[in-house]
Formats: structure tokens, C-alpha cells, sequence
């Protein structure tokens, strides 16, 4: 605690004031642009990777980027996760919904060893609420991963899209570059965009393209931000060379389908960070 009061202490006397006018400036009409799905893990910073500001986005976190799909909830949805997406995408009308994975996921590490049914029995399952967490709204992308050990990563897999009735391909790691824990989180990763479009709420937003799901990828130890591309069918680094190619192809995605023009600058700026 005596290192978070140093820190408030030094926030008030260096960048207290400029935040403050940045709250002056959208307190009465705030537009965040997008809602921002991210792991708790404390290596996370994504205002700063995506050099984003005050009122710029709604961030939501908790153990592995885990949206919980609708088929848990029979009379009322009572998680935080589709509260949050209600709050920023009716609510506030947010045209854009940002899903981001990253390496080295504790919780992506466990569900990996969650494949052995005893580790995952009812018994431990009681024992283990972070146990039970991922049993319960990340086994459907364990399902998913199986499919890829069983076909290997030269293959491809396919995920439900966020639209009704359409499947999206995804190669996961062909160049096997990432360990296995790695490929979960990012199966997991895309994993979660069906979840997201399982909620009615959402459903006429998604149809009428008013509204968008992507999907990020943070690799902790180089700083790399990766972009899943459904052209490219892979997640690809945000770089010099790939940046203006993604922002295009986002941009094309979007042309006459609905409000698509602020959907890149988030993910664009990670450039900048």
C-alpha cells in the first residue's frame, strides 16, 4: 500500500492537473469508441499499448478474457461481462467490441491442465472458483483447441462468426511459434465472438453491421500486438509494413454496412505506443 500512496502522490503533483482537463473536456458528453475485453493479469496495460486516453474506451477485465455465453443464464443474465456490454453497446451506442488475448495467460495456463478430467472434476471444480470460472465459460475453446491438436496446426479451424449462421476460418500458429498454452489463448481469444453475438440483445446491432467485434492478441515478452485479419485468416503483427493494409482492410469490411470509420484508430495507435 505505501507504494500505491507514493504513486497517488506523485500523480497529484505531476499529471493530476492535465487528466482533470481531460475530464472537463468529456465529463458532460463522453464518446468511447470502443468496448475493450481484456485478461486482469496485472502485465495487461491496454490504455497504454493502445495509447488510448480519458473516455476513449470502456475496459472490462477478468480471469482470461472470458465473455460467458448466453445458454448459462435461463431467466436473467446476472454476470458482470454482458451487464458491460448492454452499459456500452445499448446504452451508450459503442459501434465497436475489442477482444484481447495475450501470452503467458495464468488463466489460459490452467484451463490448458483443466483437460485432465480429474484436475477438472466437481470436487475441484468446489474447491476453486477460478477452477469452476473456466470450466463453466472457457470450455468451449478447450473443445476448440482439442479440434486443433487432433488436426494440427497446418489446418484450419473454424468458429462461428458474430453473425448468424456464418463461420469464419482462423490458422492458429501454423509456424508454431507459440507454445500450446499460447495457441489456446488465442483460440480462446476468437472464441469469444460468438459468444458475444449469443446475447439478443445484441443480435439486430450485429445483422444491421451497426455494430463490430475484433480480436487482439498481446504478446507479453516483445510488446508485439497482433490483429486477427479475416482476409489473411491468422492473427498479423501490427507493424510499419502491415498497419495501413489492416486499417484497409477493416475499412472495407465496413463500407456500406454501417458505421465502420472508427473502428481502426484504436488498434492503428498501438503503432504510436
Amino acid at each position: 500500500m505505501d507504494r500505491l500512496f507514493r504513486g497517488i502522490m506523485r500523480y497529484r503533483n505531476t499529471e493530476r492537473r492535465g487528466m482533470v482537463a481531460q475530464f472537463e473536456k468529456v465529463k458532460n458528453n463522453p464518446v468511447p469508441k470502443a468496448v475493450f475485453f481484456t485478461c486482469m493479469d496485472s502485465r495487461m496495460i491496454p490504455s497504454r499499448f493502445t495509447q488510448t486516453n480519458v473516455g476513449d474506451m470502456f475496459i472490462v477485465r477478468n480471469a482470461g478474457n472470458v465473455i460467458p455465453h448466453s445458454h448459462h443464464f435461463n431467466d436473467e443474465v446476472t454476470m458482470n461481462e454482458p451487464a458491460a456490454l448492454e452499459l456500452g453497446c445499448v446504452v451508450n451506442d459503442i459501434r465497436h467490441i475489442i477482444i484481447c488475448g495475450h501470452s503467458d495467460c495464468k488463466a489460459m495456463n490452467l484451463l490448458y491442465k483443466l483437460k485432465d478430467q480429474s484436475f477438472s472434476s466437481k470436487t475441484n471444480r468446489q474447491l476453486s472458483p477460478l477452477r469452476a470460472w473456466l470450466c463453466n465459460h472457457a470450455h468451449s475453446s478447450l473443445d476448440k483447441f482439442n479440434q486443433l491438436e487432433l488436426c494440427g496446426t497446418t489446418r484450419p479451424l473454424m468458429f462461428q462468426s458474430e453473425m448468424p449462421l456464418k463461420k469464419f476460418v482462423a490458422y492458429i500458429d501454423p509456424e508454431k511459434r507459440w507454445s500450446v498454452e499460447d495457441r489456446l489463448s488465442q483460440v480462446n481469444t476468437l472464441e469469444q465472438l460468438a459468444n458475444v453475438a449469443s446475447y439478443n440483445f445484441l443480435r439486430r446491432r450485429l445483422e444491421t453491421h451497426q455494430l463490430h467485434v475484433h480480436a487482439l492478441w498481446f504478446d507479453i515478452y516483445t510488446g508485439d500486438i497482433y490483429y486477427f485479419s479475416r482476409q489473411n485468416k491468422r492473427f498479423v503483427e501490427i507493424n510499419e509494413a502491415t498497419v495501413d493494409k489492416l486499417s484497409e482492410e477493416v475499412r472495407r469490411d465496413g463500407n456500406g454496412e454501417g458505421s465502420n470509420s472508427e473502428a481502426f484508430p484504436l488498434v492503428r495507435s498501438v503503432l504510436s505506443s
